[in-house]
């Protein structure tokens, strides 16, 4: 699958990582001179079948778009590459968090729901990967084994897509309903960050279902 990840931070590191040594495309877009040629570089030789690129000036290749930058740069993103998102798959992995304070800066909303208020109305808004550290993402499995990616969404073939990813990459995908649970994952995923100092978790924990 041809999938373009908007970002070159530690998590879209993480996730291209994966989805490289999955067989996947992977296209890069950055904003900061130098970054997305240097992580191509980098992650060159995880590629299998698949391949990692630049994408071209205005253009967003492939079905999906992974957003994998701070929230408050998402909606001027989005405005940004409007043109280009009719159709698309939009999966937003940020978290409205103000690091400072530790806590929320929206409210009775979600991030995806913005998201989804300002993209094009064809383009399917999926919440998923927001709950899942960088470097646990580097990590094949926690100790009760992979992985959960809790995915939310309103679009069920959109789901299925971003479905089938999550286990390309060998982690275990959890449908939690409409996109309006996004607002319970970002809320869970703050808790899951307050607690990381405190419990000396160094980020690498991971929140699990476990029956």
């Amino acid at each position: 699958m041809n999938i373009t990840i908007i970002g070159t931070g530690k998590i879209s590191r993480a996730l291209a990582s994966r989805l490289l040594e999955a067989s996947h495309h992977v296209t890069l877009v950055g904003h900061t001179p130098g970054k997305a040629e240097a992580l191509v570089d980098d992650l060159k030789g995880r590629a299998k079948d698949g391949s990692i690129s630049i994408a071209m000036p205005h253009t967003l290749p492939g079905e999906v778009v992974i957003l994998a930058v701070p929230y408050p740069a998402v909606e001027s993103i989005v405005r940004q590459y409007i043109e280009l998102l009719p159709g698309k798959i939009l999966v937003d992995i940020t978290n409205p968090i103000d690091f400072q304070k530790m806590e929320l800066i929206v409210s009775d909303t979600s991030a995806a729901e913005e998201i989804a208020r300002v993209a094009p109305i064809s383009a399917r808004v999926v919440k998923a990967f927001n709950t899942v550290f960088a470097k646990l993402l580097l990590s094949e499995q926690v100790n009760c084994g992979p992985i959960d990616v809790f995915i939310a969404g309103n679009d069920a073939d959109a789901k299925i897509t971003v479905t089938q990813l999550v286990k390309d990459i060998g982690l275990r995908p959890i449908d939690v309903g409409p996109l309006k649970w996004a607002r319970q994952l970002e809320a869970m995923e703050l808790l899951h960050m307050s607690i990381q100092t405190s419990s000396n978790l160094g980020f690498k924990s991971a929140i699990k279902i476990v029956s």
